[in-house]
């Protein structure tokens, strides 16, 4: 019986007359799907693999010639590059962790009767439907020391925000929390509206503290989509390239990303570039790893 309702169609529908199955139908929407995203992201990904054993360079017209794993280890015996490395990955803990708690405060400030609720939620998420490049124009002009408003509203004067080595790093983070907070805020007020109502409601009962029902009802409950919000902002966190190269120069706020982008394109090296990129899937994978398996842990407790 189950068979034939995932095998026939209706016979009076225009599929039946033209002798189509629902099987037909499924993989006439699939195989396109899958054959688009074999051509266009796993073949470019497998060539690419291939050009990182070999001195490929783009710029010119010499053939490609096999070195082995020696990119590999000339760019992991290379210190500039785990600078890179070091910059990105404190850039990564210093954005992240400001977009959860940013993001995860003003939800918590928005699970609540408001006036025009709606309305301000949907204002707040206006920053992450802003385009990469556009956001760090428009931050750029904020932190200008001549007339951006971010000195004049602080009071620092003519402080150079993109151009001192010390607070570029900063400087970015910030543009990026701002720019990614609301979507920590969305998956949060997801997690706060599924929390049930009686368990509050039993903690007043008995007279629990504000306290003790954010860290024993609400945090573990939300914890699952916390964590799952972590490990999207994480990895893309670890890409970020557009923001970062648009806004500062600074070799302090030098991301991998932006390595790679100089090593590809202005050093032309190719190959090379081809391994720090696999070098940057591998790293991310092994930190999204961890985090899924401490999302498991979480889920079952």
């Amino acid at each position: 019986m189950a068979t034939t309702m995932i095998t026939t169609l209706d016979r009076s529908s225009r599929a039946a007359a033209r002798g189509l199955s629902d099987i037909s139908i499924r993989n006439l929407f699939i195989i396109p799907t899958v054959l688009f995203l074999i051509v266009f992201n796993i073949f470019p990904l497998i060539y690419s693999l291939g050009y990182s054993f070999t001195d490929f360079r783009a710029s010119t017209n010499a053939p490609a010639n096999f070195v082995g794993l020696q990119n590999y280890r000339d760019l992991l015996n290379d210190p500039y590059v785990w600078s890179n490395f070091a910059i990105t990955a404190k850039y990564v803990i210093i954005s992240v962790a400001g977009q959860l708690l940013v993001g995860f405060g003003v939800a918590m400030l928005l699970n609540r009767d408001i006036p025009l609720k709606g309305l301000l939620t949907t204002l707040l998420l206006l920053p992450m439907m802003l385009s990469m490049a556009v956001v760090g124009l428009f931050w750029k002009l904020l932190y200008d020391p001549s007339f951006g408003i971010i000195n004049y509203a602080l009071g620092l004067g003519t402080f150079e925000w993109l151009s001192d080595p010390k607070m570029a790093l900063y400087a970015v983070a910030l543009t990026d929390i701002w720019m990614w907070s609301p979507f920590v805020m969305l998956l949060s007020l997801a997690g706060l509206s599924a929390v049930p109502k009686h368990l509050y409601e039993a903690a007043a009962i008995d007279r629990a503290g504000p306290f003790y029902t954010f860290f024993r009802i609400t945090l573990p409950l939300v914890a699952p989509i916390l964590m799952i919000a972590v490990i999207f902002r994480t990895m893309e966190a670890f890409k970020t390239f557009d923001l970062a190269y648009i806004l500062t120069s600074q070799p302090t706020a030098e991301l991998i990303s932006i390595r790679l982008y100089k090593m590809a394109f202005q050093e032309w090296q190719t190959g090379r570039s081809c391994a720090l990129a696999y070098i940057v899937l591998i790293m991310v994978l092994a930190i999204t790893n961890i985090y899924v398996k401490y999302l498991n842990k979480v889920k079952e407790r």
